[in-house]
């Protein structure tokens, strides 16, 4: 997505525009169970304003993304944007601070939406004294086991450590 202001979207001369970005996730919200939506953002595109990037956050409130990456925006030479009046270094910092505290809301909203399901889960490795590995949702999923290195077990979820998911595995 990497905005949600339509006249900032313009100036990254994206194809989209927030109505139709806003359509596709109700779409996946539609056809799928609890989708996870994720995407990037870019805060402090040259000429962003305070207005704007207000406009950036209610949006990615409600869309209710799983995850976000964020980052700053950073000069490329050569580009058009380039060309552009610069939002200074702090400020995008700052903005980036605050979407990203909105994310990780967003992230631990998610994440306790999925407390009750089964998900089938590809253990990977063992972490902090369980098994990592993660859902079709790519959500992390860490459960007591020994061994279960490259094995996909059946998992309810019964909680949240606010980054992953935690659950119990099932008798197959």
């Amino acid at each position: 997505m990497q905005s949600g202001c339509d006249d900032t979207l313009k100036r990254m001369n994206r194809k989209y525009d927030t109505t139709r970005y806003a359509q596709s996730v109700a779409l996946l919200n539609q056809y799928f169970d609890h989708p996870a939506v994720t995407t990037d953002l870019i805060t402090g595109f040259p000429e962003e304003t305070e207005e704007e990037f207000a406009q950036t956050l209610d949006f990615i409130r409600r869309c209710g993304f799983a995850q976000m990456h964020i980052f700053p925006y950073s000069v490329r030479p050569g580009t058009p944007a380039a060309k552009m009046r610069q939002v200074p270094k702090a400020v995008k910092e700052e903005r980036a601070r605050q979407a990203a505290a909105v994310a990780e809301a967003l992230h631990r909203n998610y994440l306790a939406a999925c407390v009750g399901a089964v998900y089938p889960v590809l253990f990977e490795q063992p972490k902090d004294g369980r098994y990592f590995g993660h859902a079709p949702n790519y959500m992390e999923v860490l459960a007591d086991g020994t061994d279960l290195h490259n094995q996909v077990r059946n998992v309810k979820v019964t909680g949240t450590d606010g980054a992953s998911l935690l659950g119990e595995l099932l008798e197959d």
